[in-house]
């Protein structure tokens, strides 16, 4: 078998020690890597019942046996542990060139147990792992500290060595629950908290650097297929259409359908939204095309804004997520002010989704008389302040750091509150994109939108909304295929570019793996079967895969709402075809 290390190095923290750990064959017949690998690694490692935040809550960092080949998209690394937004199972990735540095070391997972005794930066080499003093980077933002990291720490590299680092701002110091990790100035290991629990170990940092390359199965099948792909995709609209536009060009596109989430979920759709919408960002800003490695997509924007308080700052951003989260929720009507707020929440390390659900929480209850801290919508100087207290965890800051459940208990508006395990969906509303309450409720890791993307044919209408079999039958085909692009490991932008077939003659030729649909399916069952028994493990219960009775309630702008008996249709047929 090829693509793997067949090794994983774990290290403790607390003793300062590491040691490596050979894998089996058959672990990567039943699993592969990256999900599949980590997802057993996780189950086996942690205890029932683990507080997410003690050294004794595993996190894990894994690469795909794509990873630093020719494969289009294969640059992504992900991370695996226990969270502390939900307290169920957390995978999280993330894109650049970071992640030819961690696969370059040579192993298909980096195991960190344990808590270092003072703030550390940890290095990872290809047979062992060294600590050294943080303290020159205390505090510091994530734009700081990787700079000063690489400055200091990173020098004398070869032409065959790759580095790469990875790091936590002030907030995943301070535990903030939705804290991430950073690499490569403005890519994230984003939902969820891994930050936080990166923090919790007392490590600000992590330095990868190898030189080991994986064997390939049939390399020539691979040169061929990436480039066949290359060819085949200069003229595919939706490369051209992420190239030019990125992900804000969902702005338009959601607001036409009124799922466009506004007013914290109230409306589907706003007036202002030509002010924040792609054409805004184009128009109005310094924008170029970003790539990470192994990427023609280039869907990243390299943004300097052009006026206003904020000119000159240069950023990469905004996502269309966190263009919905500040313009949509919080009803910020400047794009140069989302812009601001993206910069300020990822120099934290924090989570934008959350961030801008909790911002738009709190105006919600400021307006209903529920907290003393007066913030209304579209108010950015108090968001700027409200995110500011968030990642120091002080006055309403220290409750809202915890996540939308603790603050809804606070609030005394639970039935209000929008999230499914304790994490807030993504800008797609389930009242008008059926398929996305399916998506929300029974996602392992909480609301999340790209476990399974059904938002892409809906919007298409590939899919019809209203036939429950059809729809349902759809989102598992998704899945399934989405799980095994999280084991390799795979953009999700690539997603209309590697169908089953190809993504199986991927898999054989990397690895030499069985890369029939039948096989992938049954691969893709068992990853999805582990998973489930750890989120059951840590006390998940049927109620935990419930859309929020909030949004039961009817769109104002639209009264578009979708019913108990529709979304109870649509979870009985996915239990009934999961066999859960």
């Amino acid at each position: 078998m090829a693509g793997f290390y067949k090794q994983i190095l774990i290290v403790d923290l607390s003793k300062q020690t590491s040691e490596i750990e050979k894998i089996d064959e058959k672990i990567y017949l039943k699993y592969l890597g990256a999900k599949g690998l980590c997802s057993k690694l996780l189950f086996d490692l942690n205890s029932p019942g683990v507080d997410p935040m003690s050294p004794d809550n595993h996190l894990i960092f894994s690469t795909g046996p794509v990873t630093g080949t020719l494969t289009w998209g294969s640059s992504r690394y992900g991370v695996f542990t226990k969270s502390p937004l939900t307290g169920f199972y957390l995978e999280s990735y993330s894109g650049g060139k970071a992640p030819e540095a961690i696969s370059a070391t040579g192993f298909d997972a980096i195991v960190l147990r344990g808590k270092a005794k003072k703030l550390s930066v940890l290095e990872i080499f290809e047979n062992r792992a060294t600590f050294h003093d943080a303290q020159f980077v205390k505090g510091k933002n994530t734009f700081q500290t990787e700079q000063l990291i690489k400055e200091r720490l990173i020098q004398g590299i070869t032409k065959q060595q790759k580095a790469g680092v990875v790091v936590i701002g002030p907030a995943g110091e301070a535990g903030v629950s939705f804290a991430n990790i950073k690499n490569d100035g403005w890519r994230f290991a984003g939902r969820g908290g891994a930050g936080a629990v990166l923090g919790s170990k007392n490590i600000k940092a992590i330095i990868f650097k190898g030189e080991k390359k994986r064997t390939i199965h049939d390399l020539n099948a691979l040169k061929q297929m990436a480039k066949d792909l290359a060819l085949e995709s200069k003229e595919n609209m939706i490369v051209r259409s992420y190239k030019s536009r990125g992900t804000s060009q969902m702005v338009r596109v959601m607001n036409s359908v009124k799922g466009f989430p506004t007013k914290y979920w109230e409306n589907g759709s706003c007036d202002h939204f030509e002010s924040i919408s792609s054409e805004a960002l184009h128009d109005q800003c310094d924008v170029t095309p970003h790539a990470c490695a192994k990427c023609f997509l280039a869907c990243g924007r390299m943004t300097k804004v052009l006026k206003g308080e904020h000119k000159g700052l240069l950023h990469e951003g905004p996502e269309y997520e966190t263009i919905y989260a500040f313009g949509g929720l919080c009803m910020i009507q400047s794009i140069e002010e989302i812009i601001y707020l993206n910069h300020l929440c990822d120099a934290y390390g924090m989570d934008t989704i959350t961030a801008g659900n909790l911002c738009a929480f709190t105006m919600k209850a400021s307006a209903s008389g529920k907290t003393d801290f007066k913030i209304d919508f579209g108010d950015t100087k108090k968001t700027i302040e409200l995110i500011n207290l968030i990642k120091n965890r002080e006055g309403i800051g220290k409750i809202l750091s915890k996540g939308i459940v603790p603050a809804a208990k606070k609030f005394e508006m639970e039935d209000q509150a929008v999230h499914v395990k304790g994490m807030e969906p993504a800008g797609y509303d389930p009242r008008i994109l059926k398929g996305m309450s399916l998506a929300y409720a029974t996602s392992e890791r909480g609301a999340c939108h790209l476990r399974a993307t059904i938002f892409k044919p809906e919007l298409a209408g590939i899919v019809d909304p209203m036939n429950i079999k059809e729809l349902v039958k759809t989102f598992i085909d998704f899945e399934d295929r989405h799980t095994l692009f999280d084991c390799m490991i795979l953009c999700r932008f690539y997603r209309d570019l590697y169908p089953w077939e190809m993504l199986g003659e991927l898999l054989t030729a990397s690895t030499g793996i069985d890369g029939s649909q039948k096989n992938l399916e049954v691969i893709s069952s068992n990853i999805s079967l582990k998973v489930r028994q750890f989120n059951l493990r840590e006390g998940m219960t049927k109620k935990d895969e419930l859309l929020p009775k909030a949004l039961y309630h009817p769109l104002k702008d639209s009264n578009t709402k979708i019913s108990d008996h529709e979304f109870s249709g649509l979870l009985k047929e996915y239990y009934k075809l999961r066999r859960f």
